[in-house]
């Protein structure tokens, strides 16, 4: 390996680094730390990136498999939650859980509905509606691969002290706050994809 190749690596490991992405301190503050808790708080930052990455990945492969893009997959994880829980799903109840269009909607069901994911039945009180359920297949597919990861997922949870998960809960809330202030208002809609994984 040439030492280019071995700098470009040194570099790619460390971007979560201020040391190597901020040195002049213009945006992280880092010079009132001693190296051990540097050094920690970088660990932490990297840890928490290879494991969004390696759930990205994990993702993708799922939705890959089964031929869906992202919002289908949230689709489909509200309607196994609302049926374990007895509660019809609408279309209006998942536009609004989705935070997209009716128009949106529909055409996310037209696509979940021709592919065997969902079948749409009347709705069991009110005539003017319909409901959506989700297909057996489905539900076993869905619940072999994202189900079986949020179950591994409850496990390394529950392997926590409580005074140590209210101290992830903390930091993951005070993370998503300032995630959501560099985004803006997340009331916002965001159009759904009108693709699926594929690209078709």
């Amino acid at each position: 390996m040439t030492p280019a190749r071995d700098e470009q690596r040194r570099i790619s490991a460390s971007l979560t680094d201020p040391r190597v992405i901020d040195p002049r301190q213009e945006l992280v503050r880092h010079d009132d730390l001693s190296e051990e808790e540097l050094g920690q708080i970088v660990r932490l930052l990297g840890a928490m990136r290879e494991w969004r990455e390696a759930d990205q990945r994990l993702s993708l492969e799922s939705r890959t498999h089964m031929k869906l893009n992202e919002t289908d997959m949230r689709a489909l994880r509200f309607i196994i939650a609302s049926a374990n829980a007895a509660v019809p799903v609408t279309a209006g109840a998942l536009s609004d859980h989705l935070r997209i269009s009716t128009a949106s909607t529909t055409k996310l069901l037209d696509r979940l509905e021709r592919a065997g994911h969902v079948v749409r039945r009347p709705h069991p009180t009110d005539r003017r509606a319909v409901v959506v359920e989700i297909t057996p297949e489905t539900h076993a597919e869905v619940r072999r691969t994202m189900g079986l990861q949020h179950a591994r997922r409850f496990e390394v949870a529950r392997s926590l002290s409580p005074s140590d998960r209210d101290t992830v809960i903390r930091f993951l809330q005070d993370l998503s706050a300032t995630t959501l202030a560099a985004a803006g208002s997340p009331a916002q809609e965001r159009p759904a994809p009108e693709t699926d994984a594929s690209g078709s």
